[in-house]
């Protein structure tokens, strides 16, 4: 079979360095041999237990080895993995559960006062495998058998963070994923020697991908739960000598605030650090880079219903670091008007992509996928419609302007959030900062800041103001400051703006 398959290239990789380390853990190590053989066993029960190919398999776990091991046996198999994130609640659980059709649940222990009662509101899960408990899957003198596929079967369903609206289920086909996981290892250029340190929720695609991409080259992945301890983090990025640390600007952030600890470890072997969900202030970019002079940044933007679009070289940083870059390998994009024409470059428009990793469709929503998928430049294809306005500059480099429904209407001009923020950021004392439009009988809407102070600043509504005006035009400066602790956010560092208001 000729067909190249998503864990297919697992296979090559255990095969061909067995006894490099793929998976770090806590205290737990696994090469690829171990965990070949923990795969297999898995595959194994999940078949003996009728699931087949097409059926879909929820992982309902924190970042774990049995997480990895379940994505795997779950595409050994033919079915489609279905991660999702460890914070659910029941409510969302069962609303998930049902919607997929799951037949499978794979999950621990710990969440089973989530998981338990859920399962009791959806009987179509017939299967349910606990991570940690020896008796779920017994060693059998059957081998798994591979099922046919092909490259145009799914292999996920990623749902949506749903800050807008019910979450929606991504359908990713092997085809999509695997095209999108070379596409961005072409940018990338991961190796062997390469020590990921992956402290992302594996239930989203930008955490996910770090494990697909690494076990495709044979590097090492060191998995964290999540990046609450910072200082840790640090430390284990010692420990393990990691070369590539993914993150998000929250993560990024907090990182900026440990320039003395950053100091007292050595991360010499640091060379990329990528940033996405969410573009990175431009005088946050200027501490990373400071911190880690050895290291590249590449700034980038993706989402969900096909991973990856753009990313900025590093060298491209000190001449446009607010720029998420051009398009990545092995697709299509450009800018369209609200009537759906083509735009040149310096315009500002909707983004269009096209390529082999746009997604198949939301899973059960025609109609929604009808407002994303549209035909393309040739007779039968579709293309996604990113629902992101975007201005590009004279040379076709990006620049976030906001999602469509974020645009802030005031005083009859449109405001770009992402504008203020970017200005907001630039002043002294600003760790996060948020806006939004409020409702205002004069106005239409309000532009309306939220911000989050680094410990010991001190600033005022008035200050901010000032601030503002001094560097954008009058409309778009905040009528209303709030000063705050902290900002909502999504299990992956993104912040909840329909929570502000």
């Amino acid at each position: 079979m000729n067909t190249m398959l998503l864990h297919h290239f697992f296979d090559q990789t255990a095969a061909r360095w067995p006894d490099q380390v793929a998976l770090v853990c806590g205290e737990q190590r696994h090469t690829y041999s171990q965990l070949r053989v923990r795969v297999d066993r898995l595959a194994t029960f999940l078949q003996q237990r009728g699931i087949q190919r097409g059926d879909r398999v929820a992982l309902f776990m924190d970042n774990t080895v049995e997480l990895v091991v379940g994505i795997f046996a779950a595409l050994q198999v033919g079915a489609v993995f279905m991660p999702i994130s460890p914070l659910t609640k029941q409510a969302k659980l069962v609303y998930l559960l049902k919607d997929s059709g799951a037949s499978a649940l794979l999950t621990q222990p710990s969440l089973a006062p989530v998981h338990q009662p859920a399962l009791a509101q959806s009987p179509q899960v017939h299967t349910v495998w606990h991570a940690g408990l020896p008796d779920d899957s017994p060693p059998s003198a059957q081998p798994w058998a591979e099922p046919d596929l092909i490259d145009q079967d799914l292999a996920s369903i990623i749902y949506t963070s749903g800050t807008t609206g019910e979450p929606k289920g991504v359908m990713l086909s092997h085809r999509n994923m695997v095209s999108a996981a070379q596409s961005v290892n072409s940018y990338l250029g991961l190796m062997p020697d390469d020590v990921i340190l992956c402290a992302l929720p594996l239930a989203f695609n930008y955490g996910l991908y770090q494990v697909l991409m690494g076990f495709m080259v044979g590097a090492t992945v060191v998995l964290e739960r999540s990046f609450a301890f910072p200082v840790r983090a640090i430390e284990i990025m010692a420990r393990e000598g990691a070369t590539v640390f993914p993150g998000v600007p929250t993560m990024l952030s907090a990182l900026a605030n440990l320039q003395s600890t950053i100091g007292q470890h050595d991360l010499s072997r640091l060379r990329l650090i990528t940033n996405a969900g969410a573009a990175l202030p431009e005088a946050r970019i200027h501490q990373v880079c400071a911190l880690f002079p050895q290291a590249q940044l590449l700034s980038m933007y993706g989402l969900t219903e096909c991973k990856r679009v753009t990313y900025l070289p590093h060298e491209q940083l000190a001449l446009r670091p607010n720029s998420v870059g051009r398009g990545m390998p092995n697709q299509e994009l450009w800018l369209i008007d609200e009537s759906g024409h083509r735009l040149p470059h310096g315009s500002t428009g909707e983004l269009v992509i096209r390529g082999s990793h746009v997604m198949r469709g939301y899973w059960g929503k025609p109609a929604e996928t009808a407002q994303r998928l549209k035909p393309g430049p040739l007779p039968g294809e579709m293309v996604l419609h990113s629902g992101d306005v975007f201005r590009t500059d004279a040379e076709g480099y990006l620049y976030f302007v906001s999602r469509q429904d974020d645009i802030i209407k005031s005083r009859g001009e449109k405001v770009s959030p992402r504008e203020v923020e970017n200005a907001l950021y630039a002043l002294p004392g600003v760790l996060e900062a948020a806006v939004v439009g409020v409702p205002d009988e004069l106005l239409g809407q309000a532009v309306k800041a939220f911000i989050v102070l680094q410990p010991e600043a001190s600033l005022t509504a008035q200050t901010v103001v000032k601030h503002c005006l001094a560097h954008l035009e009058s409309f778009m400066a905040p009528k209303h400051v709030e000063f705050v602790t902290s900002l909502p956010t999504t299990d992956t560092g993104k912040i909840r703006k329909a929570e502000l208001n």
